[in-house]
């Protein structure tokens, strides 16, 4: 079985796709998407010169007389000040026209109508488009819509946003011997990757549309390939060589084009991205979960990222605060916990077990060969990252993708595994090599 090196399939991953088409949706039904145009400030931000504490806004030098009171949502717009005038005024309310400051009432004392204290020009004003100014651009295209950025949006006039429409997912679970519920029996195995899956897409940006579940059996997957309802299938195990897995004879029989046919790293050597006739993409996630989650982050979170218009993300580094055995020839994914700029092997991971994962913020890519310099970082997705997608509320007709046709690429076979031990102070972290 031939692989490409790991960054060779992150790159055909990031770069197979294009963003899917803009739709307008309403704020309430973008938590998750990508923005397609800058957000740009539709009103200035304060909208108005707004009083920033309780207290009285004064014109001129003190005493002042006081001539009224102003509170927030007070219709209309407040009687001018003069000099020596002042008004009671509320946070966030309307400051009159002809007031230097806002005097707190903790700083000023009042007898009858007369006001008086020590006061600083400007203070406690927030002067009308200090924060923004209206037509501002407040952050660019590309940018994921989270609970802030709706504030925001909100916070600067905006009804609806323009973003992205998410790829729509559809999953396909091989294997007779999965079992969804209780406790397995001899020759069974519990489904992990079906509960970690949705998730996973979410914190990508993109909308798990369906699943469904399959024996072990090649005309059956073929006809799951043939469904069109989704921008990319991903099918679950049913990826390696071996007499049940029939993933890579199914795309041959419908002429895919698979440019990423096993990947040299460990685990989730045997995943693969492949390009159907019309257009869909079909990722091959091996079986084990945590080999299915290493594949993840290698081939399907680049590829929805790319349909969904994010942005790369930054790459993240660290050094390792324990040794790591480097495989002389695949990439390790090794699960980590960031502790200060290092970051520490967590163990416990083996292709079957999502212990480590479990405990870990990110998966340190060990090149092969590794010889003590810092690594990179894969963040794991938290929980606020996979947020529910949104049901579509579309205004704008969807646009197709368009992709360019990635090459094949070969890279070295598979290499025997190989195991290593992590210390960090008296501690002994078992990391082993996955196959």
């Amino acid at each position: 079985m031939s692989a490409v090196t790991w960054p060779e399939a992150r790159r055909h991953a990031r770069e197979a796709a294009r963003p899917l088409g803009r739709v307008r949706r309403p704020l309430s039904g973008t938590l998750g998407c990508t923005l397609a145009v800058p957000l740009v400030a539709l009103s200035p931000l304060p909208a108005y010169d707004a009083a920033a504490m309780d207290g009285y806004a004064v014109a001129g030098p003190g005493p002042w007389q006081l001539t009224g009171r102003v509170l927030a949502g007070d219709p209309g717009r407040p009687t001018p000040l003069a000099p020596g005038e002042a008004v009671e005024i509320g946070t966030g309310a309307v400051v009159p026209a002809g007031a230097d400051a806002v005097l707190r009432y903790e700083r000023a004392s009042r007898t009858g109508r007369t006001v008086d204290g020590a006061v600083e020009p400007g203070r406690h004003i927030r002067r009308r488009g200090e924060d923004c100014p209206a037509g501002h651009e407040v952050l660019p295209a590309g940018t994921v819509v989270n609970p802030v950025v709706l504030g925001l949006a909100a916070s600067l006039g905006h009804d609806t946003l323009t973003v992205h429409r998410m790829p729509r997912v559809g999953t396909v679970l091989t294997g007779t011997e999965l079992r969804t519920a209780g406790i397995p029996a001899a020759g069974q195995v519990r489904d992990a990757i079906g509960p970690m899956l949705p998730g996973l897409l979410r914190a990508a940006g993109a909308e798990p549309a369906w699943e469904i579940r399959i024996a072990d059996d090649a005309s059956t997957l073929v006809a799951a390939l043939l469904r069109s309802d989704a921008d990319v299938l991903v099918v679950c195990g049913a990826t390696s060589a071996g007499a049940a897995d029939h993933l890579r004879r199914a795309l041959d029989t419908l002429a895919a084009e698979v440019p990423v046919r096993g990947v040299a790293c460990r685990p989730g050597h045997p995943q693969l991205l492949a390009i159907l006739p019309d257009g869909r993409f079909v990722v091959g996630l091996p079986g084990n979960p945590y080999a299915a989650l290493a594949a993840v982050l290698t081939l399907l979170h680049p590829l929805l990222g790319r349909f969904a218009g994010r942005t790369e993300p930054p790459t993240l580094t660290a050094r390792l605060a324990a040794p790591v055995i480097p495989h002389d020839r695949d990439t390790r994914l090794v699960p980590v916990v960031r502790i200060g700029s290092g970051a520490l092997p967590v163990g416990h991971d083996r292709p079957g077990s999502l212990w480590g994962a479990a405990g870990a913020d990110a998966l340190a890519v060990v090149p092969p060969g590794w010889s003590g310099a810092e690594v990179e970082l894969l963040p794991l997705p938290a929980a606020g990252n996979a947020l529910p997608a949104p049901d579509p509320v579309a205004h704008e007709a969807p646009e197709p993708a368009s992709r360019p046709v990635p090459s094949s690429a070969a890279g070295p076979p598979v290499a025997a595994p190989s195991a290593g031990t992590a210390r960090h102070c008296d501690t002994v972290v078992r990391v082993a090599a996955s196959p």
